[in-house]
């Protein structure tokens, strides 16, 4: 199984077809496949070696997808960097994998100049912005045209394609190691989970750094689908783009699903040809989720469930669960039937698996279970045990083999698509000097779906203000992962065993809500 096989494909079956379009520039799949050739000469020429990291910062773009494929074919190892993070969590994570080559657009020139002084692995810069070449970087459209196309270096299988950082429970993130055949084989299982729209044209909106915009990316790419990329979500660029490029097949979170439905744009544009709504990543309200199939009457929609861990698709809800007897059945509650390649079993705290019915934690098997967490041999002992991974997640399953996720075994909270973990946020609020004890938790959120919210205990004799404390937050960890509001208490609630008892924290806020993971 190896990731550049489509373009192989695509350059015989359909070289002439359309493969991307961003902004005025459009591509065939015989420009891409030439481009992508040419790329990863270049990286060879610039040191990269067989398994070496190559990291990204950018928004979307056809450049993103060039920048995948291109360092797979050279055979290298894709490290995205997650734009939302500070110029310390990116450098760290650059660092954490010896990432030496990093790929930068405009909108992040500044910002790469400081990861240069801050990373001591860091040692090329290549610009693919369109605006002039910042001095000290490569220009990317240079570069291309001063190398010629080489062989597809044909790594595939189980090497490694990937690294792909996400937050940690001991405060520190992960960066999640997946082959080409994990994400091959879970891009297929995904298209066969979710049945798509013949001659599909993808509209690319979610961030191409996270793992369900690569996944996308690598669905459309198997069915030689073209590929529309928007720098980023923007609703009105989104209605425009269904409606000019007869956009079929789409990725959103449930905050952009809202976000969309509320733009006074929405009923200007012809939306016909969108058939098909993939979501997931996040919760999603029952009340939002009617009010999209109302409005996008003529689309199907297919919710997926999954974890960066596995490559990421485990189960799909699937159209028919939305409507008619599906929706009777009370299937639409669920998070829907493991894909083709992925055994699922809910398992009690021992590890037995449970009876239906019974709530427990998910675990997962198959091939596209991670190769393991990068440099962190400990915590993926403690992640895949016995071939199954153990996702965090506490759901049971029902007589026809339907997921239904209740809850989280692991201390982490999903705003707006995005995981953050209450660990890393405590270990930061800790760092203040008026703090004596501090909880992190996830309080419902109408649009984001959770929000992060501090429970702080201050020293003896001490007092610090909300603002001042989300402020220090800031500085050292990304503004979505900082507390979105805080309260402060004289004592946070105890177990017999002096652990905190977080269940007590979230129980005002939870209570009377039905929680769903999307």
């Amino acid at each position: 199984m190896s990731l550049t096989q489509p373009l192989h494909k695509a350059v015989r079956q359909c070289p002439q077809a359309e493969a991307l379009v961003s902004g005025q520039r459009r591509s065939t799949f015989a420009i891409l496949c030439d481009r992508v050739a040419r790329l990863a000469g270049a990286l060879q020429r610039l040191g990269m070696r067989p398994g070496d990291r190559v990291g990204m910062l950018a928004q979307n773009s056809d450049r993103y997808v060039e920048y995948l494929y291109g360092a797979w074919w050279g055979g290298g190892v894709v490290n995205p960097v997650n734009v939302r993070w500070t110029a310390r969590e990116m450098a760290w994570s650059l660092d954490d994998c010896g990432t030496r080559i990093l790929l930068v657009d405009d909108a992040f020139a500044r910002i790469a100049r400081d990861l240069r002084a801050q990373s001591k692995s860091l040692q090329t810069l290549i610009h693919v912005g369109d605006g002039p070449v910042p001095s000290g970087m490569l220009g990317y459209e240079w570069l291309l045209a001063e190398t010629d196309p080489v062989r597809d270096a044909q790594r595939g299988g189980a090497d490694l394609a990937a690294i792909l950082y996400t937050g940690g429970t001991t405060g520190t993130p992960k960066g999640v190691m997946l082959t080409h055949a994990n994400l091959a084989i879970d891009a297929l299982a995904a298209v066969a989970a979710a049945t798509r729209p013949e001659r599909a044209v993808g509209i690319q909106a979610a961030p191409m750094f996270h793992v369900g915009g690569i996944g996308l990316t690598l669905q459309l790419m198997l069915r030689l689908c073209k590929q529309v990329i928007l720098p980023g979500f923007d609703e009105a660029a989104v209605l425009r783009a269904i409606s000019e490029e007869r956009g079929s097949e789409i990725f959103l979170v449930p905050t952009m699903i809202q976000r969309l439905l509320d733009a006074p744009e929405f009923g200007a544009h012809d939306l016909s040809s969108l058939s098909l709504v993939l979501y997931g990543a996040a919760p999603i309200d029952s009340p939002l989720l009617d009010r999209a199939l109302a409005a996008m009457p003529q689309a199907r929609f297919a919710q997926l469930y999954g974890m960066t861990e596995l490559s990421p698709v485990v189960s799909c809800l699937p159209a028919w669960c939305h409507a008619g007897h599906g929706r009777e059945a009370g299937k639409l509650r669920s998070a829907g039937l493991p894909v083709p390649v992925a055994e699922v079993r809910i398992v009690d705290g021992d590890g037995r698996e449970v009876p239906r019915g019974t709530v427990g934690e998910v675990t997962v098997r198959g091939p596209t279970v991670m190769a393991g967490y990068w440099n962190n041999s400990e915590q993926s002992a403690i992640a895949v045990r016995d071939g199954w991974m153990h996702t965090g997640d506490a759901a049971w399953m029902d007589d026809d083999g339907f997921l239904y996720i209740v809850d989280r075994v692991k201390d982490m909270i999903v705003t707006g698509g995005e995981n953050v973990y209450s660990a890393e946020v405590e270990n930061t609020l800790a760092k203040h000097p008026a703090v004596a004890a501090c909880a992190v938790i996830g309080i419902p959120n109408e649009k984001w779906g959770e929000s992060v919210h501090a429970v702080v205990v201050c020293k003896p004799g001490e007092s610090v203000s909300e603002t001042e404390l989300i402020a220090h937050c800031k500085i050292e960890i990304a503004g979505y992962k900082s507390p979105w509001s805080i309260e402060f208490r004289d004592a946070l609630p105890l177990s017999g065993t002096g652990k905190v008892l977080k269940i007590e924290l979230r129980k005002p806020f939870w209570e009377g809500r039905a929680r769903q993971i999307g």
